[in-house]
């Protein structure tokens, strides 16, 4: 090396251009291990002698001499290369130089084997380790793609895991494909999906109300009851139904929770204070003049017991020795499947039959829509006592119910101007004939259209007499009915006579009681 190393610079790089053994590769990149054999590996701990590299070097000139660069300087002498060192490319080893010690022209390197695919990227440089070899790169993994085959009952315990999103990539892919081929595991991987949508829902845990009443369906339009409960009774049957669910759904310390009773009296407005179990003893007490009208053990001395509800039910509180408890439930219970049972039995001729209130008697059909409205009203005092959701009503039933206040209207109003507590009749008719009338008009839930006599309980309320109009909510009036709303704060919209607006409001609540 002459001039400073300045020209060994330019002979290294002619050197680092010419060919030599290639570094270290994949060997699935360029060969099929299983048909080229491969060469023996180095002794561990060691490194491959110098010997076993071949020097590179141009064909001898015709001088013998050495060649020389561009620059006329003669090619350094180069160190072997460490990393082509290590691991040489599988192939046919180089001669060995002879013994002479002039070098042979190099035998042209056979071309690279096309790269298997493009997938798999040519790995780089790795790491080295404390000799300064360079690691050898580890064998690429071995990806099949050939789909994964699962016997049947396999896939179909599969389904479950499938439904949540927790099986892995294969059997996704198992399942699926046998999903398109297998009729009945597409069915119930549908119903499980649709069960999982369940799972993840942001509403109310609470029943729908009225799934009793769809389930009933659905099981009478696949076999009709062979003595089907009358229309009349449904909505009793369905509230008592409602009640008994939220009644096994409290504990025990809950059935002493107090509940306060509200009803009106004249004027004036009245509670009671008494305990859930209280309140189930107060149904069971007047439930009993409907198992009477039927022939059926009335829960109180039947031939000494009043009849008035009122009474009754401060008898039957004062004959209890200790505090009812949830004991009180089953006999309850006993007679409502009792009433509506004997009520399916007995045929339509039993829903005219006379049920007395002392004051006042209705037949049997619109006894049980009474008992069916005092349960719901009573379950919402129940459910607002222990904190418990409690819809109203379905609509048909709710304006079943509505329909019975409105019916019972003009008798009440007749009621109280003979007390004195209304206004003076002031168009009487002959019975059955058009009189002076009210519209009430019910919205939203079982709402509806009535038309209220003012003058004459016999009279019929028409719309071309109508002399003013009120609107009301359908469960706002029913709460207005029991007695726990006000008259004054019941009315949304009024129009018309106002006497006659505040007597007709001030009669729906005396239809209240305990």
């Amino acid at each position: 090396m002459t001039g400073g190393g300045r020209e060994s610079e330019g002979g290294e790089e002619e050197v680092r251009g010419a060919r030599r053994i290639p570094g270290p590769r994949g060997a699935a990149d360029d060969l099929d291990l299983a048909s080229v054999p491969l060469p023996p590996l180095p002794p561990p701990g060691g490194t491959a002698p110098d010997e076993a590299v071949p020097e590179q070097s141009q064909p001898a000139s015709a001088s013998g001499d050495a060649p020389e660069s561009d620059a006329g300087e003669p090619e350094a002498d180069l160190e072997p290369d460490p990393a082509a060192e290590a691991w040489p490319e599988p192939g046919p080893w180089p001669e060995p130089e002879p013994a002479d010690g002039h070098p042979q022209p190099a035998a042209p390197e056979p071309e690279p084997a096309a790269p298997a695919a493009e997938a798999w990227p040519e790995p780089g440089p790795g790491p080295e380790t404390v000799d300064g070899t360079p690691e050898p790169p580890a064998p690429d993994p071995l990806v099949s793609s050939a789909p994964v085959v699962l016997p049947h009952q396999v896939l179909k315990a599969l389904l479950g895991a499938w439904a949540l999103s927790a099986c892995s990539a294969e059997e996704t892919a198992a399942v699926e494909d046998h999903l398109t081929g297998c009729a009945p595991c597409a069915d119930e991987a549908l119903r499980l999906r649709d069960a999982v949508g369940l799972l993840h829902t942001d509403g109310s845990l609470d029943l729908d109300p009225t799934l009793r009443t769809r389930v009933l369906d659905g099981c009478f339009g696949r076999r009709p009851a062979r003595i089907p409960v009358p229309e009349w009774a449904a909505p009793y049957d369905a509230e008592t139904a409602r009640l008994d669910a939220l009644l096994r759904d409290i504990g025990d310390s809950e059935w002493h929770a107090p509940v306060r009773l509200q009803w009106f009296e004249e004027e004036r407005r009245v509670s009671r204070r008494t305990t859930v179990a209280g309140v189930i003893g107060h149904l069971m007490a007047v439930d009993g003049l409907l198992s009477a009208a039927l022939g059926l053990d009335d829960p109180l001395d039947g031939g000494k017991a009043p009849l008035d509800p009122t009474e009754r039910t401060e008898t039957y509180w004062s004959a209890t020795r200790r505090p009812p408890t949830r004991a009180v439930r089953e006999p309850w219970r006993a007679q409502s499947h009792e009433l509506i049972r004997t009520a399916s039995f007995a045929g339509r001729n039993v829903a005219e039959t006379s049920v007395s209130y002392g004051a006042f008697a209705l037949p049997l059909q619109d006894a049980a829509l009474d008992r069916a409205f005092e349960c719901w009203v009573h379950g919402g005092d129940i459910a607002d006592a222990v904190d418990y959701p409690y819809p109203a009503p379905s609509a048909a039933h709710l304006h079943r119910m509505i329909d019975l206040a409105a019916r019972m209207l003009p008798a009440a109003l007749a009621g109280r101007r003979s007390a004195g507590l209304a206004g003076p009749a002031k168009d009487l008719v002959a019975a059955g004939a058009p009189g002076r009338s009210l519209h009430l008009e019910i919205e939203g839930h079982g709402g509806g259209d009535w038309y209220i006599a003012l003058d004459s309980p016999a009279a019929v309320g028409a719309p071309e007499r109508a002399v003013a109009q009120v609107a009301l909510d359908g469960v706002e009036f029913c709460r207005l009915v029991a007695g726990h709303i006000s008259p004054v704060e019941a009315a949304a919209g009024q129009e018309g006579d106002r006497e006659a607006i505040r007597d007709v409001l001030f009669a729906a609540a005396s239809l209240s009681r305990l």
